[in-house]
């Protein structure tokens, strides 16, 4: 090794020294911010959330469940008339524009419109979603910075550490179904849209748009009650065992022995 490279490797190495303590220091206020904020979130976020989430799931009542229907703006068919020569020939035609060489098909009533209000009620509900995964990955680092070093014996306070640390993990797991069972709802929707134009006579179609519609809005109220759920049981097992959860383990339990 020539001494110009051991003179550059040890001229790394100091300054990797020299940085450490800095980065010890980002990294403890990184730890410091989770455990301050976790706190927090429980005893002043948490019963917020589980509120605002009661009052907007007493909203969404039953009764409300055969009125949110939307018109599809897909008209019947005219009659098919037979020609002199015997063929069959529909009065009206889908339009068709050219855009790029391809063909696409235009409705004779314009677009099908979504459904207003199921749209509201999950976009008013997405944010509550998000903020229940990003809370609960919150609380999942915070018991996980207060989770002692491994030792023999009194264990308990950690035993409680890490199942409360597994629902926060259930939780968060959760939560990120519920943003994907909207989407899947839009696809289904459309896929069932799509088939209704393409077969407007036959009323199965547009019976399956309705229904589709019915489960879609029932599925938003139970998603409703389940956010609730899951802010109201993490609150309740955190606060039920919050001593242990802040100190796993009693100074003195050596004492007792």
């Amino acid at each position: 090794m020539t001494k110009e490279s051991k003179k550059s490797r040890d001229a790394m190495a100091h300054k990797k020294q020299t940085a450490m303590p800095e980065e010890e220091d980002r990294v403890q206020d990184f730890k410091d911010h989770f455990k301050s904020e976790g706190e927090q979130l429980v005893k002043e976020v948490f019963p917020h959330k589980i509120i605002e989430l009661e009052e907007i799931h007493k909203s969404l009542s039953l009764d409300r469940l055969h009125n949110i229907h939307s018109d599809l703006n897909i008209s019947y068919p005219d009659p098919v008339l037979l020609k002199d020569n015997g063929t069959d020939e529909p009065t009206t035609k889908k339009r068709k524009h050219d855009i790029q060489g391809t063909e696409v098909h235009s409705l004779p009533g314009g677009p099908v419109p979504i459904n207003k209000q199921l749209l509201d009620i999950s976009e008013k509900l997405k944010p509550y979603i998000r903020d229940l995964i990003d809370h609960s990955n919150t609380i999942k680092m915070w018991i996980s910075f207060l989770i002692p070093k491994i030792e023999d014996g009194n264990n308990f306070g950690v035993s409680i550490q890490e199942e409360t640390l597994g629902e926060a993990r259930q939780v968060e797991s959760d939560a990120a179904t519920y943003l994907d069972q909207i989407s899947r709802y839009y696809i289904s929707r459309g896929k069932l849209v799509s088939k209704v134009a393409k077969y407007p006579h036959i009323d199965d179609y547009r019976q399956s748009v309705r229904e589709l519609d019915e489960k879609e809005y029932f599925s938003l109220r139970l998603t409703t009650a389940e956010l609730r759920n899951h802010y109201a049981s993490l609150h309740d097992l955190i606060i039920k065992n919050i001593d242990k959860i802040l100190k796993p383990r009693n100074a003195n339990a050596e004492g007792l022995y």
